[in-house]
């Protein structure tokens, strides 16, 4: 491994030896796998192996997968739990190569990932939602379109992921994912009992984390769907329950929302409710307004809120009864970070002071007074700097 860290495209010439011995050291320790830090360094090697020649030819992920393959099938079959997580993670990392849709073999190992026998073990969790998000990434029309009766097995996974305080956040990570990526028709008839889970989780034990997470995961649902949409769905399972998510979760905890990514799907997603969902400029909704800007200037400006309540320090170790495999992160298989904003917004300032622009434009007067009468001094001169670096002035009377 060290060699090849060392070496990286001088050994490209001599993968397809290396990768022949690899693999066939994979399949003999696979029998017995009695040394972890063998096992793990050996799967680190293949995926460094894999990173320097795909980032040199991408097209010869093909030839990485006809080794593995048969070997990764063999594990799977025989079901090294030792092993599995690992390959769930080198898969992950010759999908996410790809270019192009996702290939017909790993089409025909999806719904083999949905079976709930391998989401018991704990180990296999982290690795199994990357693979999962991997699949939706690449070919989530495709799934759509030739195996629609597997959405509900895909989000049965998201539904015992967030009934767990240990796992929460990983169907998260998932659910974003088909948020993301799934044709909007495909998931329509599920909206609505996906955000029943979610709130029905609120009310029995919301924690920190959750709540973190359930504030990125509705921004994003926002900025993909639009602000009318997800007032309407809130509404739709219960009258009102737009403003109460806005004042009870929005306004006093998004300053909690850590990670440069997430902060931005908040600061879009809170635009567009500021500025694209008539329900906010005039119904009762519209006394929140001000308070919603507000707490988005406070997550522009404020230092991160990182206090955990004293109930949430001992959150005890949900039972796992018996062995577990520990999750064991290849290093060399990270994952880069995904923004699904992407270079739409650059800038989340800017697009503020543009969206504030065009709302006062189309209600001439209303953005001006409410701003005057309701943002304090400090709030107010933060967007004031704001609609300076856009060129932008709010329309008076």
């Amino acid at each position: 491994m060290r060699s090849f860290s060392l070496l990286q495209e001088t050994i490209v010439p001599y993968i397809p030896t290396l990768i022949g011995q690899l693999t066939h050291k994979l399949l003999l320790v696979s029998k017995n796998p009695s040394k972890p830090h063998f096992n793990h360094y050996l799967f680190e090697s293949l995926c460094l192996s894999i990173r320097i020649t795909c980032k040199a030819n991408p097209a010869s992920v093909l030839s990485f997968e006809e080794a593995l393959f048969p070997v990764f099938t063999e594990i799977l079959q025989s079901d090294v739990q030792e092993f599995v997580p690992y390959v769930f993670q080198v898969m992950s990392l010759l999908l996410e190569i790809h270019t192009s849709s996702i290939p017909s073999s790993y089409m025909a190992l999806f719904p083999h990932l949905l079976q709930p026998v391998l989401w018991e073990r704990t180990g296999n969790i982290p690795p199994l939602v990357r693979l999962l998000q991997a699949y939706l990434e690449k070919g989530g029309t495709t799934i759509a379109g030739s195996a629609p009766d597997k959405i509900p097995g895909l989000l049965g996974v998201f539904q015992k992921l967030i009934a767990s305080k240990a796992n929460d956040h990983q169907g998260f990570y998932l659910l974003n994912s088909v948020v993301e990526h799934m044709p909007p028709e495909s998931i329509g008839q599920y909206r609505k009992q996906i955000f029943i889970l979610l709130f029905q989780r609120l009310q029995s034990s919301k924690t920190t984390k959750f709540i973190k997470s359930f504030l990125v995961f509705v921004n994003l649902y926002c900025v993909k769907y639009g602000a009318i949409a997800l007032q309407e769905i809130f509404d739709d399972i219960q009258p009102k329950m737009f403003g109460m998510v806005l004042e009870k979760i929005v306004i006093p905890e998004v300053q909690k929302v850590s990670g440069q990514v997430e902060k931005k799907i908040c600061a879009v997603g809170i635009t567009k409710i500021l500025t694209e969902c008539p329900a906010m400029m005039d119904t009762e909704y519209t006394k929140l307004w001000p308070l919603v800007l507000q707490a988005l200037i406070g997550l522009f400006e404020l230092p991160e809120d990182d206090s955990i309540p004293d109930d949430e320090h001992f959150i005890d170790i949900e039972d796992t009864p018996g062995y577990q495999t520990a999750f064991s992160q290849l290093a060399f298989a990270g994952k880069k970070e995904h923004d699904p904003i992407g270079d739409a917004v650059s800038n989340p300032k800017i697009l503020l002071a543009q969206s504030l622009h065009k709302l006062s434009t189309a209600c001439p007067g209303r953005v001006p007074s409410m701003l005057s009468t309701s943002l304090n001094a400090e709030a107010l001169q933060f967007l004031q700097g704001y609609l300076q670096a856009a060129s932008v002035i709010l329309e008076q009377k």
